[in-house]
C-alpha cells in the first residue's frame, strides 16, 4: 500500500509539474510545443479553454491509439489529460492571467525554465510506469503497429501536430524549435535522478 501511494504521488505531482511547465512555455510568447500550440490554436479559433482542449484532444487520442495499436483503449490515461488540462487552466487563468514579459531575454528565460520544468515533470510521471499521456501513447501506438523506432514515431507525431498547429494559427515560433532541441536532453538529465529517488523511497 505504501509503495502504491509513493508511485501515485510521483505520477500526480509529475503531471501537475508538467502543466506548470507547459503554461510557462505558452506564456513566454516565443512559440509553444507543437501539441500545446494545437490546443492554443483551437482555443483561439473555436473557444473553450486551453485545458479543455487538452482533455478533448487527449480523449480522441486515447481511442485513436487503441485503433492504431489494435488494443483496448487505455481508459486510465484519462487521469493524465484531466490533471494536466485542469491544472493548465489553473495556472493560465488564476496564477499567470496577467503575466507579462518585458524583454526577449526574460521571455527566453521563462521558456527554457518551462522546458526544464516539463522535463522534470515527465521524469517523475514516467517512473511508476502507469498510463501514458495520450500524446506519448500516440507515439507508442505507431511504434507497435508499424515497427517504427520511438524516435521516428515521436518525430511523426510532432510533425503531425506542427502542421495542425500552423493550420489553426497556433503559437509556433523559435520557442517551438528550442523545445524540440532541449526537451530530450532535459528529460534524460532528470530521469536517472528521479528513478534513484523513487527507488530509494520504495526500499
Amino acid at each position: 500500500m505504501r509503495n502504491i501511494f509513493i508511485k501515485a504521488f510521483f505520477y500526480l505531482i509529475g503531471l501537475i509539474i508538467i502543466s506548470l511547465g507547459i503554461t510557462l512555455t505558452i506564456k513566454s510568447d516565443l512559440g509553444a510545443g507543437a501539441w500545446d500550440a494545437v490546443n492554443v490554436g483551437l482555443s483561439e479559433t473555436i473557444g473553450f479553454t486551453v485545458g479543455s482542449w487538452v482533455i478533448i484532444i487527449g480523449a480522441m487520442l486515447i481511442f485513436t491509439n487503441a485503433i492504431i495499436a489494435k488494443e483496448k483503449p487505455d481508459l486510465l490515461a484519462v487521469i493524465t489529460i484531466f490533471v494536466i488540462g485542469q491544472f493548465i487552466d489553473f495556472w493560465m487563468l488564476s496564477v499567470f492571467d496577467t503575466f507579462g514579459l518585458a524583454s526577449f531575454w526574460i521571455q527566453l528565460t521563462v521558456l527554457v525554465g518551462g522546458i526544464a520544468i516539463i522535463a522534470f515533470g515527465v521524469s517523475l510521471y514516467l517512473q511508476p510506469k502507469f498510463s501514458l499521456n495520450p500524446i506519448d501513447g500516440f507515439m507508442v501506438a505507431l511504434q507497435k503497429r508499424f515497427g517504427f523506432s520511438l524516435r521516428t514515431a515521436k518525430t511523426l507525431t510532432e510533425v503531425f501536430a506542427l502542421v495542425l498547429a500552423l493550420a489553426l494559427g497556433g503559437p509556433i515560433g523559435i520557442g517551438t524549435v528550442i523545445i524540440i532541441v532541449l526537451i530530450g536532453p532535459f528529460i534524460q538529465f532528470f530521469d536517472g535522478r528521479a528513478n534513484h529517488v523513487m527507488n530509494k523511497m520504495l526500499s
